[in-house]
């Protein structure tokens, strides 16, 4: 039934609201604000007999409502409404078993899966009526009505810092919408702190980078161990080359030389010996070139961009097509195989741009880095797609040099195009191309 400005209702007793309340409720679902006459006021029986329009109010304000032991009048002009915040606090804490003053805020250490928030109120007039809603963030998902025991109970409580909500309606039904807020901490176990996973992240992080270095060590051990043996064998091929053949060779050019001069040889026998000797020289000479060969590659360690110099002026004679060399960082010490290795590399591709590429000038990039990196670049015509991935019929020039970047552990990237050219770029890592000792052999032609 309708007032000018409330809602009567009756139930369990009879109940005063207001329609913004009603709409709020409705709206929002928050707890409306409502008063309840029972028999505290003077009814003698809180139950209301049911029925359609079983209320009424006569034109002297008072409404008049049947009950189960009669009918109960309500004077509404001499009715009292207030406004007035009900005061409400926190009463004490109980941590297990032990309680405790609430103080400011509450610090539960870690652990904790059993406590009690007690609070109260103050209303002289009508304590009855008071009646209490809480909540706790981050727990409870709606507003909870307090039961006789005034307590909220509960069981473990996430870590960190939650807010716990206190409101009260006074004794018109009048709810206060912000009440008191009463922090409660609960600590963390030290492995469920963000410090700790963050060093367990970082730890994590460090063990992988340890054992990422400590692969790449062993794998650059295994490199360098296997480059040493290379070394080794081309060092013990040079002394035998040295003690054996070209020894030979000399002893064989001696016979021969005394031969000739042996007085009534014939001239045929004569002009044999002396086609002899000279092919024996020039067995020497090779002999000897293949010696110095091998003894450069085990013992010269900082010649690569000289190299690399005279290999491109030597590829660009006879060519119209110039030559042109960059070195970027200071030289190091590299291992005589890897260097020996990359400069056969760029010599093939420097005599590939300026046999084939029919361009004006070739750009040759040498880069001491964390890497050592080589580019040797053209401005001519490309190389057939098909020629870059398979290799051209019965030439080896690029398997072999991608055949040689694998044996150092390098990389070897051909980029081509009709417009632009060839660029053959080389990267070997530094731990593998570059080193602080060089090996020194003692051995003299």
């Amino acid at each position: 039934m309708k007032s000018s400005e409330n809602q009567w209702f009756c139930g369990d007793g009879i109940y005063r609201t207001s329609l913004d309340s009603l709409e709020k409720w409705e709206h929002a679902r928050d707890t409306p604000d409502y008063t309840r006459f029972d028999r505290a006021d003077g009814m003698n029986s809180a139950e209301c007999s049911g029925g359609f329009r079983n209320m009424a109010i006569t034109k002297d304000g008072r409404l008049w409502a049947p009950t189960e032991q009669g009918v109960a009048m309500l004077n509404i002009s001499r009715l009292r409404h207030t406004d007035r915040k009900p005061n409400i606090y926190m009463e004490r804490i109980v941590i297990g078993s032990t309680p405790q003053s609430p103080g400011h805020e509450l610090i539960l250490p870690a652990g904790t899966h059993h406590v009690e928030l007690h609070f109260d109120s103050i209303e002289l007039a009508f304590p009855e009526a008071i009646r209490m809603q809480y909540r706790l963030d981050d727990v409870d998902r709606e507003w909870l009505f307090a039961d006789t025991s005034s307590a909220a109970i509960y069981r473990g409580i996430p870590t960190g810092t939650h807010a716990f909500h206190l409101r009260a309606c006074n004794s018109d039904g009048v709810w206060d919408s912000e009440g008191i807020i009463y922090n409660v901490t609960q600590k963390p176990f030290y492995y469920e702190t963000t410090l700790f996973r963050v060093s367990s992240i970082g730890l994590f992080g460090l063990f992988l980078a340890a054992a990422y270095r400590l692969r790449l060590n062993r794998i650059t051990a295994q490199m360098s161990a296997r480059l040493d043996d290379r070394v080794a064998e081309r060092t013990r091929f040079a002394r035998d080359l040295h003690d054996t053949m070209l020894q030979t060779i000399q002893g064989s050019e001696m016979i021969v030389s005394i031969a000739m001069n042996q007085s009534g040889n014939p001239p045929q026998t004569n002009a044999a010996l002396a086609r002899i000797a000279a092919g024996l020289a020039r067995a020497r000479e090779e002999a000897r070139a293949c010696l110095q060969s091998l003894r450069a590659s085990t013992t010269q360690v900082n010649d690569l961009a000289e190299a690399l110099q005279h290999a491109g002026e030597e590829s660009a004679a006879g060519h119209p097509i110039k030559v042109n060399l960059r070195v970027e960082g200071a030289s190091k010490d590299m291992h005589p195989i890897v260097r020996d290795e990359i400069l056969r590399i760029g010599l093939e591709a420097i005599r590939n741009a300026c046999t084939h590429s029919a361009g004006a000038k070739v750009e040759v990039e040498l880069a001491y880095g964390h890497a050592l990196e080589l580019r040797v670049r053209d401005d001519g015509r490309g190389i057939a797609a098909g020629t870059v991935a398979l290799g051209k019929p019965g030439h080896f020039g690029l398997a072999g040099m991608q055949e040689r970047a694998a044996t150092i552990g390098g990389k070897l990237t051909v980029r081509t195009s009709a417009s632009s050219g060839t660029e053959v770029e080389l990267t070997v890592p530094g731990r593998i191309a570059f080193r602080e000792k060089q090996i020194v052999t003692d051995e003299q032609d």
